[in-house]
Formats: structure tokens, C-alpha cells, sequence
């Protein structure tokens, strides 16, 4: 009966566990891009690092207070998709499958 069992371990395949860099220990770089007048830039790390965007009108005592805050749960924001720890990477990653013998050609625009 042992002969008629498939061979499992011919099919599995060993993966190693890829260790992915947290975003608030390797902050990523992003493009800061003009805001509306009402709102305004702030930085829960130095050397302009994890930006948020807050509201311009808070006075002094509201900023500190709110950085204080969201300082000490940054690690609950998701800085990045990959931070997010319940979404597979196949669903935010962009695969262009092409067959090997493939030759690209110009598609004219129909009218």
C-alpha cells in the first residue's frame, strides 16, 4: 500500500521567511507634494522623515500634543502597503506576465 502513496516531499518546496524592514525603521522616501491652504506638513522623525499632514489652524499646544500622540503609535500607521501585515504582496504587486518568445509590436489607435 506504501507504493501507491505519492512522494510529498518531492513537491514541496522549502521558502525562506523574508524579513520585510518596518517603514518606521527604514522610513521610505516620499514626494512631498503642494497642499490646500488650510493644511500643512509635520514629521514624526527628524531630517524630514514619516510625514503626516495636519490641520494649519491647531495652535502651538494642539500640534505637540498631537505629535506626541501620533509619535508614540507610529507603528500602528501604515506608511506603506507592506506595512499592513494581513494583505498578501500578490495583490499589491504589479506583474507584467510575457511569453519568452514575445516581440513587441505598435499598436495603431483605431478610429
Amino acid at each position: 500500500q506504501e507504493q501507491n502513496l505519492p512522494s510529498f516531499k518531492e513537491e514541496l518546496k522549502a521558502y525562506e521567511a523574508q524579513t520585510i524592514k518596518s517603514s518606521v525603521d527604514e522610513p521610505p522616501e516620499v514626494e512631498l507634494k503642494n497642499l490646500p491652504p488650510h493644511l500643512e506638513y509635520a514629521f514624526l522623525e527628524d531630517n524630514n522623515k514619516l510625514p503626516i499632514i495636519i490641520a494649519k489652524e491647531l495652535g502651538d499646544e494642539e500640534k505637540s500634543a498631537l505629535l506626541k500622540v501620533l509619535k508614540s503609535h507610529k507603528q500602528a500607521i501604515a506608511w506603506k502597503l507592506s506595512d499592513i501585515q494581513c494583505i498578501n504582496p500578490e495583490f499589491y504587486k504589479h506583474k507584467i506576465l510575457m511569453e519568452e518568445d514575445y516581440k513587441p509590436a505598435v499598436q495603431h489607435q483605431r478610429r
